[in-house]
């Protein structure tokens, strides 16, 4: 049977903070409550200890959500929602070179005579154990394709409230999710390092597109998948991000890493990376053109892009028959 995609998709795939952005996007979120930023990480990070004594295992990757709660709670963040959490996206501060790098690069390819003879073209995606919402309200949101991250709830369900309407795509059965007196109460998806993984293999598979269609657990032959992971870039700046790094470099995809500039700690940790074979190379996040990374992750995607236009040329010259010719 043909496969349904092409294969003519090329995705980069980002981390966000420390990657495209030089802090942590919860930072607007304390300025705006002045609340002491330092002091909520410092008891996110007892957390785990704190339950433990009680018996109870929770995950320290995303128990920063239900902390953020806790403070929703006892009025600390009163008042935040999902509005809010949009609005503090303009406050991100990008490295350099972004987000004009996002439309560079796809020009590099979607503009390209010899890559739209075969229609190939690149994507953007962002997977973050962050805010979805502050993604979506940040400079960098129109050039992605896809934004994947940790989502709130305003308004949950309440028992029987599909007897209510009987018809949960009525107006009066779903309230509006960005109401100015609503606050968050309830985590809608939560994403840790390892959870992460699940949508490089949604964009592999192609259920980000099709979520109707395609299950991210369906079985599929990897020939018949929309973006074959050789075709897939990761970029992020640590360890946490191992599980996505590894998942790539096992199936032919590539990876880099990310450093700020002058900042030798994090430079011995990329390095490390490299050395163990986690990341296959690794640059300053400085994304203007000519430097480093900007040159090592444009080189890559034409590489990906002429591999394609290889196989394609192949595949037609495979399928023509050789012509008749004069018998002696």
């Amino acid at each position: 049977m043909k496969s349904p995609f092409e294969q003519n998709i090329i995705a980069m795939v980002w981390d966000c903070d420390k990657t495209l952005i030089s802090s942590y996007m919860q930072d607007p979120l304390f300025k705006h409550f002045n609340v002491d930023g330092g002091k909520f990480w410092k008891e996110v990070n007892a957390l785990k200890a704190y339950y433990g004594k009680q018996g109870i295992s929770v995950n320290s990757d995303t128990s920063y959500l239900n902390h953020i709660l806790t403070y929703v709670k006892t009025g600390l963040f009163k008042g935040l929602n999902n509005a809010l959490l949009r609005e503090f996206g303009k406050e991100l501060k990008f490295y350099p070179g972004l987000p004009q790098f996002f439309s560079e690069v796809k020009s590099l390819i979607n503009d390209d005579e010899k890559y739209k003879a075969f229609d190939i073209r690149l994507e953007h995606y962002v997977v973050s154990t962050g805010f979805a919402e502050t993604i979506r309200g940040s400079a960098i949101a129109p050039f992605v394709d896809g934004i994947y991250g940790c989502e709130f709830i305003e308004a949950p369900a309440q028992p029987g409230y599909l007897e209510v309407s009987g018809d949960v795509s009525s107006a009066d059965a779903v309230p509006s999710a960005t109401t100015a007196a609503s606050e968050i109460s309830q985590i809608a998806s939560a994403l840790d390092n390892t959870s992460k993984t699940r949508y490089l293999f949604e964009i592999n598979k192609g259920s980000n597109k099709y979520p109707d269609t395609i299950d991210v657990n369906s079985s599929i032959a990897r020939e018949s998948r929309r973006v074959p992971f050789e075709n897939m870039i990761y970029i992020a700046d640590g360890p946490s991000d191992v599980p996505a790094f590894s998942i790539l470099n096992y199936n032919g995809g590539s990876t880099f890493a990310v450093y700020p500039k002058g900042d030798v700690k994090s430079f011995r940790q990329v390095d490390a990376l490299r050395r163990d074979n986690r990341v296959q190379m690794f640059g300053e996040a400085d994304y203007e053109t000519a430097s480093q990374s900007w040159l090592w992750l444009t080189e890559k995607v034409r590489a990906i892009a002429d591999s394609i236009v290889e196989r394609k040329q192949a595949a037609i010259r495979n399928s023509a028959g050789a012509p008749p010719t004069h018998l002696n």
